[in-house]
């Protein structure tokens, strides 16, 4: 049996700009053709064992003919493979993906094509500029700014561009700038016409450079302006410094690691991302089941024994639950137990669960619980701490000071990560980066150890370290670093809102 291709866009870059029948594509492919323009985030949607091939074209430099690339989606299918060709913006803005349905509908294969965000639109607006405006034009022309090299004559009516349109995008131009400049201006263009050219659009690389027909040439030549980008021409050019909406915001520039586990990782990136940064993420850690699960096993049989079941975090909250479905319970074997919770986000987990916490602490560390615990009596209460393995030992023994009966038990550990140090070192050396987060101790350790102790010492020396509290900050000061950012609030939005804060009095770093 034939499979079947999905010719699908994969957007301008941001990967946040992925179609969601794009993405469902991604989830279902047997094998990902995939290009140069192709964000490297989206291919994290196909299956783990899907077969990812890299047909990408860079500065004229082919890993794979186009031939070669129409054979390889019709072999593929012809084996049965659902297909998915990602093509970076849409598959048919000079996306050459007329030529590979013709290919497909010639050698019996179905298809379907995926519309994407092309970059002709998508980095204007990411620049400040619309494309058309009521005030500027009702116009707008896409042209390639790199024709067929194979063809006798050009087909672009230069005449009319330059004359009887009022906003031209150029794609894949940069190198023929002047040749472009030239055309328009000889065919009727003024000289004053604002022009612009938008690198890396939509991504937190994106660079732009404006000015005039007159003067862009130079202009981009001293901004060592290069492929990929889009040019722009037109009166809407000139929104661009009052609409300049993405290169404006307040972390924009920058590039920022994670070290939080993979699985937690994501939700700080997406916070820091919106601020403009770019994230690296380096998972210093990853989370893991506990040796021995018997303990907390025991834990919960007998729930109905506790007077509180404390939670310290997100993790201590899937693991408990996992273990009561896992003995084959739910909420109400909690009994009357009260609940505590450790921060607003270890709150919201507990929701998710139908659990509305009875003790929220103002601070979001162990010593908070511990003051929470103050004005209650406690004395012969039992307390089930499900919490890591490797935790602090500070709100047992403070809960067993006021009478209590603190029972810790290992509801999962976290292990360090060895993987990727090497990149992450030179990353680091080269001033690549501008700051490094921790979201806790155990990170700031690991983290360590990744890059090896010398390393860490010499690497954190080239960039700033920013933590989520106190006791974080600690620990990296005792590991010889001294931390730039401290969150107030020790939560995610707490951390990116110090950072941003951090770099806006930094704007020189």
């Amino acid at each position: 049996m034939h499979g079947k291709v999905y010719l699908v866009g994969a957007g301008p870059g941001d990967p946040g700009l992925i179609t969601q029948k794009g993405a469902q594509c991604l989830k279902a492919a047997d094998v990902v053709v995939y290009d140069y323009l192709a964000a490297p985030a989206l291919l994290s949607l196909a299956p783990p064992e899907a077969e990812r091939l890299y047909v990408g074209k860079k500065g004229g430099g082919h890993t794979l003919s186009q031939e070669g690339i129409n054979r390889l989606i019709v072999e593929k299918a012809l084996a049965g493979n659902t297909v998915v060709r990602l093509k970076g913006g849409d598959p048919y803005i000079f996306g050459r993906g007329g030529e590979e349905a013709e290919e497909l509908v010639d050698a019996g294969v179905p298809f379907e094509v995926v519309p994407g965000v092309t970059s002709a639109i998508a980095a204007p607006a990411y620049a400040g500029i619309p494309l058309t405006h009521r005030r500027f034009t009702p116009s707008v022309a896409f042209v390639t700014g790199h024709e067929d090299p194979e063809k006798d004559a050009s087909l672009i009516d230069w005449k009319a561009l330059a004359t009887g349109v009022g906003t031209v995008v150029f794609l894949m131009g940069v190198k023929n700038l002047p040749m472009v400049v030239e055309q328009l201006v000889k065919n009727g263009r003024p000289a004053d016409t604002p022009i612009a050219l938008v690198r890396w659009g939509t991504t937190p690389a994106q660079k732009a450079v404006a000015g005039t027909l007159q003067d862009i040439v130079e202009k981009a030549a001293a901004a060592k302006m290069a492929p990929p980008a889009v040019i722009v021409v037109g009166g809407v050019v000139g929104l661009r410094d009052r609409l300049n909406w993405f290169e404006t915001r307040p972390l924009f520039g920058r590039r920022v690691v994670v070290t939080r586990s993979r699985g937690q990782a994501g939700g700080l990136s997406v916070k820091l991302a919106a601020l403009g940064a770019e994230c690296l993420e380096y998972p210093a850690i990853r989370v893991a089941p506990p040796d021995d699960y018997t303990p907390l096993d025991n834990a919960v049989r007998r729930l109905d024994t506790y007077s509180w079941v404390v939670f310290t975090s997100v993790n201590g909250v899937s693991a408990f639950f996992s273990r009561l479905d896992n003995a084959g319970l739910d909420t109400r074997a909690l009994g009357r137990a009260q609940i505590g919770a450790i921060g607003p986000a270890t709150a919201k987990k507990l929701m998710e669960h139908g659990i509305r916490a009875d003790l929220v602490p103002k601070t979001y560390q162990a010593e908070s619980v511990v003051e929470a615990f103050q004005d209650k009596d406690m004395a012969g209460k039992r307390v089930l701490l499900p919490r890591a393995l490797q935790a602090r030992t500070v709100l047992p023994e403070e809960l067993g000071k006021m009478g209590a009966l603190a029972e810790d038990v290992a509801a999962y550990q976290t292990l360090p990560v060895r993987e990727g140090g090497e990149e992450l070192f030179a990353e680091l050396m080269a001033g690549k980066v501008d700051m490094v987060t921790f979201a806790s101790s155990s990170t700031v350790e690991n983290f360590r150890e990744l890059l090896g102790p010398e390393q860490f010492t010499e690497a954190m020396q080239k960039t700033a370290a920013a933590c989520i509290g106190p006791i974080t900050a600690d620990t990296a000061r005792k590991l010889g670093v001294e931390p730039a950012v401290v969150a107030r609030e020790f939560t995610m939005d707490g951390l990116c809102r110090d950072i941003a804060e951090y770099f806006k009095g930094n704007a020189a770093r």
